[in-house]
């Protein structure tokens, strides 16, 4: 009987985050990901459209066009990691890959933000770029304290860097990274009905102090008045570009990208249309085929993972370089055509 109240004692040890009467964190240094919820890119949340687009007629859609995410746990005791590790899929990895230690929780969040909103830039981009229509640079957002803050504004259209001519955000992106932290850039601005130039001295990434930092948010905005809005929040990191990038273009067009069916995607997207890999694909995939979607829109570099995550091996999963491969990929699953698939 005695011996078994260190056991006891051990278990309720491990199932709290704290040594009692302490601030003694018994939390283990991993974090677990897993599947995470999917959003419907061509449905609504929260009743309004996960893709809004106003100025311009929009097409009907059908069937479904999913966006994937992986969930993340953190701060757990080490009862719940080893509960995550015994009895879910969910993959243990070291915490500092999923929230560098030399940054802090409010740091993080912009971050994922930032790199969540030029995702969305990047696929209005590819998608205007697709459609044949132009577009041009708008700030969404200027963070606080920053190089940008009190000199830019929201709203303000770039429409030159250095004397030299832009419309994709990616070209800002270029020519800051560039330079050096604590060099200077000339930005003609376009606010309102006046242009405005600014000549700022730029900041470093608080990442890596190496890495020069404008500090703005940028998004891509059509010059003949469509306008692109993205209504997902909480949501972080440039995974959901190319699932994006189809919808507007899905919208914009005539017919159904997806033939109607249902289709779900990873992957980031470049302003040419180049699909780049992301992480934890596996999970995605697993979530989508618990859902029943029929096709899988997997970047070429994630393919070996990917197919370790369709258990049962009923979904099609197609192998995508392009956002051109991904309309083909979607095209011919919709004619019974074979697909490109990930092996």
């Amino acid at each position: 009987m005695w011996g078994a109240v260190p056991v006891v004692a051990l278990t309720a040890l491990v199932s709290v985050d704290r040594i009692p009467g302490t601030n003694i964190s018994l939390t283990v240094p991993y974090a677990a990901e897993g599947p995470g919820p999917m959003f419907d890119t061509l449905g609504e949340v929260d009743g309004v459209p996960v893709v809004e687009i106003d100025g311009a007629p929009v097409d009907g859609t059908a069937g479904e066009l999913r966006m994937t995410t992986v969930s993340v746990r953190s701060n757990m005791t080490l009862a719940q990691a080893l509960g995550r590790w015994l009895t879910t899929d969910d993959t243990l990895v070291p915490v500092e890959q999923v929230f560098p230690p030399d940054l802090s929780p409010e740091e993080i969040d912009q971050l994922n933000q930032q790199s969540f909103t030029s995702s969305e830039a990047a696929a209005t981009v590819a998608a205007m770029n697709h459609l044949g229509r132009p577009v041009e640079i708008v700030v969404v957002d200027v963070l606080a304290d920053s190089a940008a803050s009190g000199r830019i504004e929201a709203k303000d259209v770039i429409v030159g860097v250095d004397g030299n001519g832009v419309d994709k955000p990616g070209q800002v992106q270029e020519f800051v990274r560039g330079k050096q932290p604590g060099d200077r850039i000339t930005l003609e601005l376009q606010r309102g009905d006046r242009q405005v130039t600014e000549v700022i001295e730029l900041g470093a990434n608080p990442q890596d102090k190496k890495i020069p930092m404008l500090g703005v948010l940028m998004g891509s905005q059509p010059t003949d008045g469509v306008d692109v809005t993205f209504n997902l929040q909480d949501i972080g990191g440039p995974s959901a570009g190319m699932i994006f990038s189809l919808a507007v273009i899905d919208k914009l067009s005539d017919g159904q990208l997806n033939a109607g069916r249902n289709v779900a995607g990873t992957g980031t997207i470049a302003e040419d249309g180049t699909v780049g890999p992301i992480g934890g694909i596996d999970h995605k995939v697993r979530a989508a085929s618990a859902e029943g979607v029929e096709l899988f829109l997997a970047p070429a570099a994630n393919c070996a993972e990917a197919v370790t995550g369709d258990k049962d091996g009923d979904m099609v999963i197609a192998k995508v370089n392009t956002l051109d491969e991904a309309i083909t990929a979607m095209a011919d699953f919709g004619a019974g055509r074979d697909v490109a698939a990930c092996s």
